[in-house]
């Protein structure tokens, strides 16, 4: 009900201000003639459309017409209402013929002067004869309702020294000195008072609503113009926002009702609930953020005087809590030294935050590619331990659980370092959990973050999707974690930036070293050996990338490791070398049973 009432209000308010607008809205004549607003108006418009005075008028031919006083009417060239000056002229082009009435003193315009003319009296006279042109007499070309000719003189000249006989006075009249030089057009201008500097300062005048006084005039934004747009484009959003939170409501209603039951479901793991008070305190009021991401924002919390936490709130924008209960249903199930450990949760209505160990080292990203922190590339050795470990954690995901669990998103961002530098998986959003025995897992759309998705997420022609899909993302990982840098080429954004993983491959084809921040002799081979395994892993079809026991044995064992067919040649080139090369491997890796698929 209130809304309505509100709506309705606003809409008459809108109607009003349109209706007020459109009375004194900007004109012309016609497509090419000057532009009419404030201080002039039509004559069909309001009073308090533009001020005494300045009325124009529309004529059948299309002419925009000046009034001013005693019956003149001059057809309008121009209007610069920046210097406030208005270029007129007769409509016919026969001026004299309305001369004798033009007086400006009753008009609020004056003649437009150059710095080298003035204003002289001139008389006109009505000759019987022709006079003889000279400096004395100016003659009038255009006299209409004379039959005789007509000649201006200065009233200042000496009219004893002129031949005025056969001649009549006519009129006298104040006009500019050039005004009899052969143009058909000459400026006006009206006082600073009216309007003063709005133009100039780029706002609009307008009258003020002072009835029965002198009329004055205001300066307003420009903005006022656009008043009925604003009040439309309003009204719109607010009609957005009401669609808005109707549907957020009621999408949310399901969504905590999704929680609620799944959270029932889930009493007897180990993980604690936590309302968002408790969050609120944890986090002291979310006094220190530590980053944001596009799930949410993470802060820094305490749970104890020893214990620290990092707190991820979650948008309130997701379309569903799939990700709310993956993280909390993958992370809550599983303990390894190198996977972050979920400590509690909150579903607080339509708050929900996921609570983690706190990892003080941040991001391997951090290390990796940022160029802002000084001095914080990692040595070779613990680059190789690093690796090692996030091998590690994949294969707890994949064999060590009683259900296989993919994440689908492993990159530098989700790897997190402790205060040893030790790596641990985060961020389960994504993840998907199957059996064990089963090959292949089915999908609906593609889940990860572009250049680490696995060739076969993107398209089945490549293969199935399994937990293949996970070992290319962890190649991507080892060649970034190489190169110092991310796989640029991965949408050829720049054609002239080469594309790392490929630069490297063609490198170690032909036989020579990949020096890349290489200060000991000993970095040279554990940069190729970290090389090698990431080329095996990126793979393009599943089939023919390692298991991560495997990787784990490939990363552990020594420097002889042989190198994989190439993945950046064509498809129909890598199956032919595939049987060649894959047969070395597995005879000097036999040991390692891997899942079949």
């Amino acid at each position: 009900m209130v809304i309505s009432l509100f709506l309705f209000l606003f809409m008459r308010w809108f109607v009003e201000i349109g209706a007020s607008q459109d009375e004194c809205k900007v004109s012309s004549c016609s497509n090419h003639g000057p532009v009419i607003r404030f201080p002039f108006r039509l004559k069909d418009q309001p009073y308090n459309c533009g001020y005494p005075g300045f009325e124009i008028s529309c004529i059948e031919k299309k002419q925009t017409i000046l009034e001013l006083p005693y019956s003149v009417s001059l057809s309008v060239k121009k209007i610069n209402y920046n210097s406030q000056e208005i270029i007129v002229h007769d409509p016919d082009f026969c001026l004299q013929r309305q001369l004798q009435n033009l007086t400006l003193s009753a008009s609020p315009f004056q003649f437009k002067l150059a710095s080298s003319n003035y204003l002289v009296d001139y008389t006109f006279f009505n000759c019987s004869s022709k006079k003889t042109h000279s400096n004395y007499f100016l003659s009038i070309p255009c006299t209409v309702l004379l039959s005789n000719p007509v000649y201006a003189v200065d009233s200042d000249k000496i009219l004893e020294f002129m031949d005025l006989s056969s001649c009549h006075k006519i009129y006298d009249v104040i006009l500019p000195e050039d005004l009899f030089n052969g143009q058909n057009y000459f400026s006006l201008t009206w006082s600073e008072l009216i309007c003063g500097n709005c133009e100039r300062e780029g706002k609009r005048c307008r009258l003020k609503s002072n009835v029965g006084k002198e009329p004055e005039t205001e300066c307003i934004d420009k903005q006022a113009k656009g008043a009925v747009i604003l009040s439309f484009c309003l009204l719109v959003l607010l009609v957005i926002r009401l669609y808005h939170v109707y549907s957020s409501d009621k999408l949310e209603r399901e969504n905590t009702k999704k929680i609620e039951q799944f959270l029932e479901d889930y009493k007897a793991l180990k993980p604690s609930r936590y309302s968002y008070a408790d969050v609120k305190k944890i986090t002291n009021h979310f006094k220190e953020k530590l980053g944001q991401g596009g799930y949410g924002t993470v802060y820094k919390g305490r749970l104890s005087s020893e214990v620290l936490v990092a707190v991820k709130i979650l948008n309130n924008s997701k379309e569903n809590g799939e990700e709310f209960i993956n993280e909390v249903g993958t992370m809550g199930r599983i303990h390894h030294v190198n996977v972050v450990r979920l400590v509690g949760f909150c579903a607080d209505g339509v708050n929900r935050a996921l609570i983690y160990e706190f990892l003080p080292n941040e991001s391997l990203e951090k290390y990796i590619f940022s160029k802002s922190v000084k001095d914080c590339s990692l040595r070779w050795e613990l680059l190789q331990n690093i690796a090692l470990g996030i091998a590690k954690g994949i294969e707890y995901l994949h064999q060590g659980c009683d259900k296989r669990i993919l994440h689908f998103d492993i990159k530098p961002h989700n790897i997190l370092l402790d205060q040893n530098f030790n790596p641990k998986i985060s961020d389960f959003g994504l993840a998907k959990l199957c059996s064990k025995e089963q090959s292949a897992v089915s999908m609906t759309t593609a889940r990860g973050t572009m250049g680490y998705i696995a060739p076969e997420v993107l398209s089945r022609n490549f293969g199935n999707v399994s937990y293949k899909s996970d070992i290319y993302s962890f190649g991507m990982l080892l060649l970034e974690m190489v190169g110092g840098r991310k796989n640029i080429d991965v949408t050829m954004e720049k054609a002239n930036q080469v594309y790392f993983p490929e630069w490297v491959y063609n490198q170690l084809d032909k036989g020579e070293e990949v020096c890349i921040r290489i200060e000991e002799e000993g970095d040279i081979k554990i940069a190729k050996k970290l090389t090698i395994v990431g080329l095996w892993c990126i793979q393009w079809c599943p089939i023919d990338r390692p298991s991560i026991k495997v990787v784990i044995q490939m990363l552990e064992g020594g420097d002889k490791l042989t190198m994989p067919p190439n993945p950046f040649a064509s498809i129909d080139s890598t199956r032919t070398n595939i049987r060649r090369r894959k047969k070395s491997l597995q005879q000097e890796l036999a040991v390692i049973s891997e899942l079949i698929e």
